[in-house]
């Protein structure tokens, strides 16, 4: 199944999600990954950053499976893959139609507020070598959430800073992605911290 048009914002991305939720009882990463395009590889670190930042996150096990999603995605990105690919398994993993309506719904409040405010400043920082220091960046961020996940809501933080790379690449705004860089070190040095800790 084949849709028109590689997401531009938040905002399409999850238009394609009730897309597919529509369509189908379950919606997986497969129909998500073929629905989202290969041109750009925001949604491929935005969509399972925004699942777990969002009430399916609490599934037990769920953040650290989006986690080794986003650093599966991540390696094929510093190795500039243009199309991205998912093993068998993962996916046909995914959520109900109905999970997934109430998540995009929930979300559409941040998706506006995003739109409005992120586009395209200083967009060479979202392209070229840059990419693969965003992709780097997420694989570090996406290992420390399995042990993070052990404490409650702890894995949003390395989440969010993976969101924050997502949205810099859909968006192509390169402010942000400074922002995200700046937002990553933070998140993986208190991810390290409570870690130590626990």
């Amino acid at each position: 199944m084949a849709m028109a048009d590689d997401p531009q914002s938040v905002t399409d991305i999850l238009d394609k999600l009730d897309e597919l939720a529509d369509e189908k009882d379950k919606v997986t990463f497969g129909d998500a990954v073929e629905a989202f395009g290969n041109r750009s590889y925001g949604p491929f670190l935005l969509v399972p950053a925004l699942i777990e930042m969002s009430p399916i996150g609490g599934i037990p096990g769920l953040p650290t499976v989006l986690a080794a999603i986003i650093a599966l995605f991540a390696v094929q990105m510093v190795f500039g893959r243009k199309h991205l690919w998912l093993p068998t398994f993962l996916q046909k993993r995914g959520a109900r139609a109905e999970k997934v309506r109430k998540a995009t719904k929930k979300l559409r409040g941040v998706a506006n507020w995003t739109d409005r405010w992120f586009h395209g400043r200083l967009p060479a920082l979202t392209s070229g070598p840059f990419v693969r220091v965003a992709a780097v960046a997420c694989i570090l961020l996406a290992a420390t959430v399995p042990p993070l996940e052990l404490l409650p809501f702890a894995s949003t933080a390395p989440m969010a800073a993976i969101a924050a790379f997502g949205l810099a690449l859909l968006v192509r705004d390169g402010l942000l992605m400074i922002v995200a860089t700046a937002l990553a070190g933070v998140a993986v040095a208190v991810g390290i911290g409570m870690i130590g800790q626990h």
